[in-house]
């Protein structure tokens, strides 16, 4: 604010400011392909190249309209090692404004059920990336994870954070071979493994099998989805999962669905990172998370996050989120 400017001129600044915003985005939506880019973008994480393919258009102009939308504050660009994915924006002036836009575009409309069934054909066609990597890698992926961080050290840093004494109800979405059921298995009354993949689930049951824990069991099941009530589980793992999410936010919104009162979700995945690798050979969606991003869905899901801990690794590193429901939700 100018010095010695009146509070009504500082409102009217503001209100002037949140004009110029308004018609900023306007401006910049009110062109056919950038409306159906936010309509894309409201519905997935998407890059120029999926964008591309779905508009029908040539990059450097796909690529012109996105940064319009970008400057305008309606699209967020997501940078991740050498790919950048597009989404709609989350916070800032124009979000809303971006939000209603996409919900004014009529259902019904041609060019824009053209878009939304492309859409989904790249959504199967990722899908199907991550079940052919699961269905190759299902016997050998604790190997695999063991590659980064010592599985060791982190399952330690869980169990404190959940709570080194007895567990009613866990769930561990997105199970894989069912390690982290036989972790808590002892200190759990029950303990409970989904998973989209039948592979996965199939090394979860041996193991669990060979391991005699009879307290434990899988279900075939989609994170976005769970088959259950609402606050019945005691805690909630989900462990080196969100990477592969589409909608990561969602899957932790479910996650805070089923949490009990006084019970603990954790997350634990990678910092944000540069291994194009992870992508390209092993099906990663997301180069890691940064602690903001994370701490923001869990209070969009009602949760406080009480403890962030990083592993330093060597090149990734790490990191376990655990929330809870506020003190007044418990009480």
């Amino acid at each position: 604010m100018i010095e010695g400017a009146l509070p009504a001129d500082a409102a009217a600044n503001r209100q002037s400011l949140a004009l110029d915003s308004l018609l900023s985005g306007l401006r910049a939506a009110g062109e056919p392909t950038r409306l159906r880019l936010l309509a894309l973008t409201a519905r997935a994480e998407l890059s120029v190249t999926e964008l591309t393919q779905i508009l029908g258009q040539s990059q450097p102009r796909v690529s012109r309209h996105l940064k319009l939308l970008c400057d305008a504050g309606l699209l967020e660009r997501l940078r991740e090692g050498t790919s950048a994915y597009y989404r709609i924006a989350q916070t800032g002036a124009s979000a809303e404004l971006a939000r209603t836009l996409v919900l004014l575009i009529p259902p019904g409309d041609p060019a824009l059920a053209g878009d939304l069934a492309r859409l989904d054909g790249i959504r199967r066609s990722r899908a199907s990336a991550a079940a052919n990597y699961f269905r190759a890698n299902a016997a050998r992926w604790d190997e695999i994870r063991s590659l980064y961080v010592p599985e060791r050290e982190v399952e330690e840093v869980m169990k404190r954070l959940i709570g080194r004494g007895e567990i009613g109800h866990l769930l561990d979405v997105g199970t894989g071979t069912g390690r982290i059921l036989e972790v808590f298995a002892p200190a759990a009354e029950r303990a409970t493994g989904i998973d989209l993949s039948r592979e996965m689930l199939a090394v979860a049951r041996s193991n669990l099998e060979r391991a005699n824990r009879a307290n434990c069991g899988v279900r075939h099941a989609d994170m976005y989805s769970l088959p259950f009530p609402e606050s019945v589980m005691d805690a909630v793992v989900v462990h080196q999962v969100l990477h592969f999410a589409e909608d990561p936010a969602a899957a932790v919104a479910e996650g805070a669905r089923v949490l009990a009162p006084g019970g603990r979700l954790v997350v634990v995945d990678f910092a944000p990172h540069e291994v194009e690798t992870l992508r390209s050979d092993h099906a990663h969606r997301r180069l890691g998370f940064a602690d903001a991003e994370v701490t923001g869905w869990c209070e969009v899901a009602g949760l406080e996050v009480a403890e962030i801990q990083h592993l330093p690794g060597d090149p990734l590193t790490v990191t376990l989120w655990a929330a809870g429901w506020p003190r007044e939700v418990r009480d």
